[in-house]
């Protein structure tokens, strides 16, 4: 989800494919999954916070900016929560489990005039191999103003795949992306093929080859 500078609020819609009406509760955070609805310290407003959604309706979100300050010079990263809690059960549906979902969608604050497109900054990525912690991992060097949204990471070595997750590099920042099933050092380069997602949320291939040892 973008949230352009240049716009005050943006709008997200909501719809309740179930069959029962469902209790549905949002909020916002900086990235800590675990900090409490009313501990989150963000710049936005967002409304309705709480409400009752019938099978087969909607709901429209308002996500209203504060204008506190965010940098001006690259994308600042929140989440949108949506978490959902079903209806309590019968008395003759009490031996069943209820599960609430939680949803958490990345919201890109974007400032106006950035350097460059969205769209070029997965290509740009750097990729390092490295140990942490006594295992094997990617790094992952993001040097754009923008969030670079991967979906998912492969390495590939000596005829073997190996899975190394995915998550989101911020502007500027490294990550490590552990790499499972790693447990000797290649013995030769390895080649990373990673799944970046555009702004509408599809996705785009790409492969770089690590020169071991540089």
């Amino acid at each position: 989800m973008i949230f352009p500078a240049a716009e005050r609020e943006v709008t997200v819609k909501l719809t309740n494919d179930g069959n029962t009406p469902v209790l549905v509760q949002t909020w916002l955070d900086d990235g800590d999954a675990n900090a409490a609805p009313e501990k989150a310290e963000v710049p936005f407003t967002l409304t309705p916070s709480m409400f009752r959604m019938e099978p087969g309706k909607g709901q429209s979100l308002r996500l209203i900016y504060t204008n506190d300050p965010l940098p001006t010079d690259k994308e600042s990263l929140f989440w949108l929560n949506v978490l959902e809690v079903p209806p309590k059960a019968a008395n003759d549906d009490r031996n069943k489990i209820q599960i609430a979902f939680r949803t958490r969608i990345k919201v890109m604050f974007r400032p106006d005039g950035l350097p460059g497109q969205a769209s070029d900054a997965p290509a740009q990525m750097k990729w390092e191999m490295v140990r942490d912690k006594g295992k094997y991992a990617l790094k992952a060097t993001n040097p754009t103003p923008y969030v670079v949204n991967i979906g998912s990471i492969a390495l590939k070595s000596d005829g073997n795949s190996f899975d190394a997750k995915a998550g989101a590099v911020l502007p500027g920042k490294t990550q490590l992306f552990p790499v499972d099933g790693m447990h000797t050092a290649p013995a030769s380069n390895v080649t990373v093929t990673y799944s970046s997602l555009n702004d509408w949320g599809a996705g785009n291939t790409l492969e770089k080859t690590i020169s071991l040892g540089k």
